[in-house]
């Protein structure tokens, strides 16, 4: 299963631009999400609906296994696009057992409607703790977390996030470096925030030829984690902040990045330089700030190059 950390996520809907979507994270979830968080998305997924850009982010940015976890909830009664508001994927490091992911869909479902179909195909739950852990289909598990939140994952990456839920390992809330990232972003109707470990990744790869500038093997052990959030009123915004320990490290990251947007336009097709003419990196304090604004037709040239395939990923 490929890592949902290098999916930072971003998802759509340019239905009615006066029309204001926005993911904050589910409370009944947040106490199910371990410590070792690695990355966090939370989508509204209302805004998926409706939009050619948003189907195209879709493909290019949600988890590959989106469509294992479609398919599992269908297999259970709930349709993506008619029951849910809210997805959040969470990644997640579990001693032993690598990264795990655990998915949580919020919407109109109900745990009195989906409990009784469950019953008509004879399918009986498992206690685990004080959770009913029904088998679903891709061979995945699932409970609710309250009336109206399903966790949904495979058997160990579920019963890990049950186990922080129910207070035998430590949770979200105890890893302040995570935590802190989600206030600013949370109001995005796509929002990710990523640990220091996919940071580094995530920027080396989104630098290319331009992190020989620097010693980027020294640079990076000062960055701390990063955080984007995309909306759509009035065309597509997607703003990217990565924390960093102090101005010079993020200074040097603004001038990196700025040089490793030259070096894509030197390679892209006149589209492609045209959109990326509309990225802008800086600097503010400990922070490197970037961000992007255009109408669809900009946005739908913008996701297909190498630079936001390694922001987004």
């Amino acid at each position: 299963m490929k890592n949902v950390l290098c999916k930072g996520v971003i998802v759509l809907s340019l239905v009615a631009p006066a029309t204001v979507f926005g993911a904050p994270l589910p409370s009944s979830v947040r106490p199910a999400i371990p410590a070792q968080v690695q990355q966090l998305i939370c989508v509204d997924y209302r805004a998926l609906k409706n939009s050619d850009t948003a189907q195209q982010l879709k493909e290019q940015v949600l988890p590959d296994n989106l469509k294992q976890f479609e398919t599992a909830l269908k297999g259970i009664g709930v349709s993506t696009d008619r029951d849910v508001d809210t997805l959040t994927f969470v990644s997640y490091r579990q001693p032993k057992q690598g990264v795990q992911i655990v998915g949580a869909a919020q919407g109109v479902f109900s745990l009195k409607t989906i409990t009784a179909k469950l019953r008509l195909k004879k399918i009986k739950p498992v206690k685990y703790h004080d959770s009913d852990i029904y088998p679903m289909s891709e061979g995945m598990d699932m409970t609710f977390l309250d009336e109206t939140t399903l966790l949904f994952g495979s058997g160990p990456a579920l019963r890990g996030a049950i186990d922080a839920r129910d207070g035998y390992v430590q949770t979200l809330d105890s890893n302040p470096d995570i935590a802190n990232l989600i206030q600013d972003v949370e109001s995005g109707a796509v929002w990710s925030i990523l640990d220091q470990k996919g940071t580094q990744n995530m920027m080396l790869s989104a630098l290319g030829d331009a992190s020989r500038l620097a010693d980027y093997e020294t640079i990076k052990k000062h960055i701390l984690g990063s955080r984007y959030a995309m909306n759509f009123t009035n065309g597509v915004n997607f703003d990217l902040d990565v924390i960093t320990t102090d101005s010079v490290t993020a200074a040097t990251l603004s001038s990196l990045v700025k040089a490793g947007v030259l070096y894509k336009k030197m390679n892209s097709t006149p589209v492609e330089k045209a959109a990326l003419e509309d990225v802008s990196a800086n600097s503010d304090g400990s922070k490197l700030q970037m961000h992007f604004k255009a109408d669809d037709k900009q946005f739908q040239s913008l996701i297909h190059t190498p630079l936001f395939a390694a922001v987004s990923r």
